[in-house]
């Protein structure tokens, strides 16, 4: 189990800044949910922990180190769109042997995508599908798999169910409390749907406008919010569920 924190982290593209001194800690072995409006910077705070926005203030460690962005990576990223997330001409076998850190023996490669398919309940014999054979949570699947298959230490999973329909959602939520249980990960779960965070997450922290406005356990942040932004999260939701 490892820890990941992201302190007084910043991003600025020119003049526009999109993370502003934002600290935040994902705890070993717990699940913290990033929630906020589209466009308040939440994918791109996970995006600067791989290495794929630039910072330009604070730091991200992991045990209190610089996270490594060559080499093994210990961070991974689930992106949101698992049509686009996998490469269309490999196998699903080959996609995820790819972000295996060793070179192992045939034997021990298909031993390996056997053991990681059934991780994410998936049938050994899948691994012989190209992408286009699979259903869009399938596809969610095996992008866990392969980000699994790197041996990290955090997942970071950026609205990973956003684009699966609704029925696929609670099994791909299902999944990823049972990853978090028997693997015993750290894991950046970003979403802006309330109801999937008080799921899944043990902590929860608010993103308004680049900046962190609260941040507390689950069930004190969504069932007695202390800031405006967040009760007006909540309220949202509850107009859309009268709807």
């Amino acid at each position: 189990m490892s820890v990941l924190s992201f302190q007084e982290v910043s991003v600025r593209y020119g003049a526009h800044t999109v993370l502003d001194d934002v600290s935040l800690e994902v705890a070993a072995g717990q699940t913290v949910g990033l929630v906020g409006e589209s466009g308040c910077g939440k994918s791109t705070l996970a995006r600067a922990a791989v290495g794929l926005a630039p910072v330009t203030g604070g730091r991200i460690l992991l045990d209190g180190r610089p996270v490594p962005n060559r080499g093994r990576r210990p961070v991974q990223m689930v992106f949101q769109d698992p049509y686009s997330s996998l490469d269309p001409r490999m196998t699903v076998g080959e996609s995820i042997a790819e972000a295996m850190p060793e070179r192992l023996g045939k034997k021990a490669r298909q031993a390996e995508i056997t053991r990681l398919l059934a991780l994410v309940h998936l049938d050994a014999a899948r691994a012989a599908d190209i992408p286009g054979r699979l259903s869009g949570g399938q596809r969610q699947r095996v992008a866990l798999a392969r980000a699994l298959a790197a041996r990290p230490r955090v997942i970071l999973a950026d609205e990973i169910t956003s684009a699966l329909d609704v029925s696929v959602q609670g099994a791909v939520l299902n999944l990823i409390r049972d990853m978090r249980r028997d693997l015993g990960l750290s894991m950046l779960f970003i979403s802006h749907n309330l109801a999937v965070v008080r799921y899944v997450a043990d902590h929860v922290a608010v993103l308004h406008a680049g900046r962190i406005v609260e941040h507390g356990p689950t069930a004190r942040v969504l069932g007695a919010p202390q800031h405006e932004y967040t009760r007006h999260l909540l309220a949202a939701v509850s107009l859309k569920e009268q709807k």
